[in-house]
């Protein structure tokens, strides 16, 4: 569960490498976009760590300050405040920097990079039918207008689907955490409904008469 996780991450950070437009790619141009990928989850932990580091750094400034520069009472609460809050986003960061090694190591893997490799192959090679699942389960949307983000997970998930053979409950819930994960605060609720309503419509195609 962990490796197929770890390809589809490499797989989303990948998509921004692939052509706009389809075009046949060699394999081994897409194994170069997913070792580009895993170079960027490298540089994300050092600089999680870095910023981290920063933030923390920071919070003791704010600490030291309510101690002898504040003016008054309610001056060294505001200080203290803000280094508690400083001190919450870089505990949460480094939360973050923790789970990154092994993402690394994973990465590193050949079935892993091999699952990423074939993610991008097919939906580079299907571009056209995965897109056009994905325009028949949207309501009130178009495709080409949401976020990249958003856009390639959906992608990634309906490519499983349709023609790698993954659980529909797994690659949904694959894609909400991913979401959860890169997108923004509604991006998951949104990327739940679209592909429950792809699940649905490929039930019912396959339905016997």
């Amino acid at each position: 569960m962990q490796a197929r996780r770890t390809a589809r991450e490499l797989a989303l950070l990948g998509m921004s490498q692939l052509p706009s437009a389809p075009e046949r790619l060699e394999t081994q141009e897409i194994e170069d976009i997913v070792l580009a990928a895993v170079r960027t989850l490298t540089l994300e932990g050092q600089e999680s760590l870095e910023t981290a580091m920063a933030e923390l750094q920071r919070g003791n400034d704010r600490l030291l300050s309510s101690q002898t520069r504040a003016a008054d009472l309610p001056s060294a609460r505001t200080m203290v405040g803000e280094a508690i809050a400083l001190a919450q986003v870089a505990i949460n960061r480094l939360g973050t920097a923790v789970e990154l090694p092994e993402l690394i190591q994973l990465a590193k893997q050949e079935d892993v990079r091999s699952y990423a490799v074939e993610i991008l192959m097919t939906i580079n090679n299907n571009r056209e039918a995965i897109d056009g699942t994905l325009e028949g389960a949207m309501v009130d949307w178009q495709l080409n207008r949401l976020p990249r983000i958003d856009r390639d997970i959906l992608r990634i998930a309906t490519a499983e689907l349709l023609h790698l053979g993954a659980k529909e409950q797994i690659a949904v819930n694959e894609a909400v955490e991913l979401a959860k994960r890169y997108g923004d605060e509604d991006s998951y609720r949104f990327i739940n409904g679209v592909l429950r309503r792809v699940v649905d419509r490929l039930k019912a195609e396959s339905r016997p008469f």
